[in-house]
């Protein structure tokens, strides 16, 4: 499939997949592949081309294949099953330079989803901030997070997750 198809065919299925309010996900965020296909023109084909060449491996099918979901990123309330784990004494936050000040001010905070997104590398969380702007990357002191009752959960695709971050946690 063409790449710039594929892009928007696969930031659509984020959508679908984190963000459908109207869609009665099963308890573990799953959603038909059936009713992509059917109510919004995917194809297995298409379907298993996103999930295969996804850079952040943000998506899984059930063993079956009749199921898809997100690994993580959900604004409605399903439950992808995280394991708590120790993170790394340090994690990594990339946003834009202009939040900046609100979070130096607010701390992290999740938004309209259900955990904040944390990485394990500075590479990584730079690519997300360019994604909002100029890139900033954050500095988490986790361990210490740890030790003051946080709990962490690691995606299966690697993305560390939280509730929120206090900004005495933050170094830049």
């Amino acid at each position: 499939m063409e790449y710039k198809r594929l892009m928007q065919r696969g930031k659509r299925l984020a959508f679908f997949l984190r963000h459908d309010k109207g869609y009665p996900f099963d308890a573990h965020g799953w959603r038909e592949v059936s009713d992509l296909m059917t109510n919004h023109g995917y194809t297995m084909e298409e379907l298993t081309e996103i999930v295969a060449t996804n850079n952040k491996q943000r998506y899984e099918f059930s063993e079956d294949k009749s199921r898809i979901r997100s690994r993580q990123g959900h604004s409605v309330h399903v439950d992808v099953e995280l394991e708590e784990k120790m993170p790394p004494n340090t994690l990594y936050h990339g946003t834009a330079k202009t939040v900046l000040d609100s979070i130096m001010e607010k701390g992290i905070i999740k938004g309209n989803r259900l955990y904040v997104h944390l990485s394990s590398t500075k590479e990584t969380a730079t690519n997300v901030g360019k994604r909002h702007g100029e890139p900033v990357v954050l500095v988490i002191d986790a361990k210490k997070m740890v030790e003051d009752g946080y709990r962490f959960f690691l995606s299966r695709n690697g993305v560390w997750l939280t509730d929120y971050v206090d900004s005495k946690y933050i170094k830049l």
